[in-house]
């Protein structure tokens, strides 16, 4: 045989090979939508045993597969849906789906724990949702009020906690990081939330993780995370409108009223809100406004703002997306830190303490994303976030940060693997009376990393790091009272790390195990802020970083009983923390206090909740959650040391409580809902010492006082029709006097009367 019948023979062979390959592949494209609405779903996954790709911005896909390849479709918060498409005679077939939401509520999607959509049941930490018709239906007119009902979370003056991972520090540092859209939203130089920023009204989800989160979200979530997801527009539009009014009654005890008699500050609380979302095209538009007048039942404290958010999304193409969000709040505010005394003038603040705050601050939020043809996403997110607070009594403070996020997500079908990373940029400037009135910048650079692989289509491993640097830039000294005082710039670095598995024991029976490393920088505020609020408090320019860990053990099981279905969650938790950062007694300018670093602390606990809906013994319709936290935490060692700053002598942390008990119920009957709610807090056993000292009448009262004590609200709804509702509340029912936190009585009985309307 001649060499070229041997190369003929061999492009003959080589050309039935390609043949017979072609013949065995083909393409199979079309689209994904819900069943429900006709709206695309965006990152389904569309996969054979050998083959798979997510759906695109417009839900559509297109996937190479061999003959007579079964195809699974599946995305989180929906049914599997499974069909088996054949070889079409032009080689090229297409295919529609309709998936239909789940029901299951371990399928309820989650995207805070790995920065992509995950199911309940499957994540490996403890995550708590609330969604927007409880915010509705209890009248929440701003986060941090319902954050209440979540087990295992306090609100001490606006200040949260998550399973007594912090105490009570005025005006500066939270453990608790607060996310907008996934974005940090903590005031840049202190820390703090302002909740009043916060656009509920456009809630589509908040997601609340219990525990370290720092490998992905970096310094202030050493000890969890509230993630306020906000709402989208869809094919049909909305408009909804909704208004409130809320009036007090006489407190319980009747010589601490100091409102009627011809007084024209009658406590009341007054609001009204529109919400709009509309598609244009491929153009998405959500929008609101919100204005509340709050006179409260605290005298001369107060709450006036208005506030406008507006998201715009805007498909180019089938890969990129754009955004723009926004968000104005301009109001002020009054209040003080603790009362004239503890009898008739409770509700009465000191003179030296009170305070107001005309404040204006903006948020905008560019937004950037490609999909790739593989189903690989690139992000780009982005905010500024500027705040202007003029404050009486030299306390006005200004300050601006700019974030910038790059993530990059890449699915590996084949190895059933999730890998994310990004790079993170923060940089802020603050100027304040508080700080010296110097201008004070800092920075913050990251780099983080997960993976998450399932293994036997039951086990779930999750392995995070983050690498994170920060500095604060302050002038090479400041002047503290009449000493001048070296100062200039701060600068950390350090890893953390994250591991967690979840394993699927039975149909809907989830076993879960976390760890995660916690770190926290100290903010601007706590090393560099000298004011008085009744009583000094001191700058620490030797102020160190806090470090950390937390550890759980979770089960989280499925229920059914005849039509009602629910979840029900059990943790057993271990919190350790190095160098607990919390002010404390101090007197190296002035008796006062100080952030200083305390010592090593350990925090153990049990937290346990049922939430659910449906119909329950196939007649009575339930909805509600009940949950039960209890707390161990104390110092590691524990000395006089310790002792000296609070009033236990027992070892216990200031400002946790022991037990506490959640219960939110609601029932319909026709076209009426009644609702019921309750809150249990066993006694506070441990403030500071120095404040039976410097607020009047407070170690008395305690005395009288103390002990646990519970409280319960009550609400009933009238649907008129399908556009309007009418809603009756009465909140702290049984008149209860109690105090949260020392010097403040909390809300007496109060009335409010709601109406909402959709258009």
């Amino acid at each position: 045989m001649t060499n070229i019948m041997r190369l003929a023979l061999f492009f003959m062979l080589l050309g039935l090979y390609v043949a017979e390959v072609n013949a065995q592949q083909f393409s199979v494209t079309g689209s994904v939508v819900d069943a429900s609405n006709g709206e695309p779903l965006i990152g389904v996954t569309v996969r054979t045993e050998d083959h798979g790709t997510t759906t695109d911005l417009g839900g559509k896909y297109t996937l190479e597969i061999g003959q007579e390849s079964v195809i699974l479709f599946s995305y989180v918060g929906y049914d599997d849906q499974e069909v088996t498409a054949i070889e079409a005679a032009n080689r090229f077939e297409i295919v529609h789906i309709s998936l239909i939401a789940s029901e299951n509520l371990l399928q309820t999607a989650t995207v805070t724990s790995g920065k992509y959509e995950k199911a309940l049941g499957e994540i490996t930490v403890s995550l708590e949702l609330l969604k927007p018709e409880l915010l509705e239906a209890v009248n929440a007119t701003n986060l941090d009020g319902v954050l209440e009902k979540v087990p295992g979370v306090t609100v001490i003056d606006g200040q949260a906690n998550i399973r007594g991972g912090a105490g009570y520090s005025f005006g500066a540092g939270s453990r608790v990081l607060l996310l907008i859209d996934d974005i940090p939203a903590l005031q840049s130089d202190s820390g703090t939330a302002n909740w009043d920023d916060i656009p509920i009204e456009l809630t589509n989800q908040i997601e609340v993780i219990k525990g370290a989160s720092s490998a992905l979200f970096g310094s202030s979530a050493m000890n969890g995370i509230i993630n306020l997801r906000t709402d989208f527009a869809k094919e049909k539009r909305e408009t909804k409108v909704a208004t409130f009014a809320t009036i007090y009654d006489t407190p319980k005890d009747d010589s601490k009223k100091w409102w009627g008699n011809g007084n024209d500050t009658i406590p009341s609380d007054i609001g009204a809100y529109v919400t709009h979302k509309q598609r244009f095209g491929k153009l998405d538009v959500v929008g609101s406004i919100y204005l509340r007048n709050h006179k409260r039942w605290n005298r001369n404290t107060f709450e006036t703002y208005g506030r406008g958010a507006l998201g715009l999304r805007y498909r180019l193409n089938k890969k990129w997306t754009i955004g723009l969000n926004a968000n104005l709040r301009d109001g002020s505010n009054g209040s003080f830190f603790y009362w004239q005394d503890a009898e008739s003038l409770a509700l009465t603040g000191n003179a030296t303490t009170i305070t107001r705050n005309d404040n204006t601050r903006l948020i905008i939020d560019p937004l950037i994303q490609y999909i790739d043809g593989n189903g690989n996403k690139h992000k780009f997110l982005s905010r500024y976030y500027n705040v202007r607070n003029n404050v009486i009594n030299n306390q006005s403070n200004f300050s601006s940060l700019l974030y910038g996020e790059y993530q990059y997500q890449k699915r590996f079908f084949n190895a059933d693997l999730i890998f994310t990373t990004g790079v993170v940029g923060t940089y802020t400037e603050s100027e304040s009376e508080l700080f010296s009135d110097v201008p004070f910048d800092s920075n913050n650079l990251a780099l983080y990393a997960q993976a998450e692989k399932k293994f036997f289509d039951k086990l779930n491993i999750s392995l995070g790091v983050r690498y994170e640097r920060n500095q604060i830039n302050a002038p090479d000294s400041i002047l503290v009272g009449d000493e001048l005082m070296a100062a200039g710039s701060d600068t950390e670095a350090r890893p953390v790390f994250r591991l967690g598995l979840n394993y699927q024991v039975a149909d809907n029976t989830y076993l879960r195990a976390s760890f995660g490393q916690g770190y926290r920088f100290p903010t601007i505020a706590e090393k560099f802020i000298s004011t008085s609020v009744g009583f000094p408090i001191s700058p620490n320019l030797d102020l160190q970083s806090e470090r950390g860990w937390s550890a759980e053990i979770g089960l989280k099981q499925g229920i059914k009983i005849n039509e009602f279905k629910g979840l029900i969650d059990i943790a057993i938790f271990q919190t350790e923390y190095q160098d607990m950062l919390e002010f404390a007694f101090s007197n190296v300018f002035a008796l006062g206090f100080q952030s200083q670093n305390i010592g090593n602390t350990i925090i153990r606990g049990v937290d346990f909740n049922i939430t659910g809906g449906g119909k329950l013994f196939n007649q009575l319709p339930l909805m509600g959650l009940i949950g039960y936290t209890y707390l161990d935490p104390r110092f590691s060692e524990f000395g006089i040391l310790e002792m000296s700053g609070s009033s236990s002598e027992e070892n216990i942390l200031k400002y946790r409580y022991e037990h506490t008990g959640k219960l939110d119920i609601a029932t319909d009957f026709k076209k009426f809902n009644v609702g019921v709610a309750g809150f249990y807090y066993s006694n506070l056993e441990a403030i500071d010492r120095l404040f039976l000292v410097l607020i009047p009448g407070l170690e008395e009262y305690r005395e009288v006082n103390s002990g646990d004590f519970s409280i319960w609200n009550l609400r009933l709804s009238y649907a008129i029709n399908d556009k309007y509702k009418v809603s009756a509340h009465m909140n702290n029912a049984f008149n209860k006097e109690y105090t949260l936190r020392p010097g403040i009585i909390e809300a007496p009985r109060h009335f409010t009367l709601r109406l909402d309307a959709s258009i």
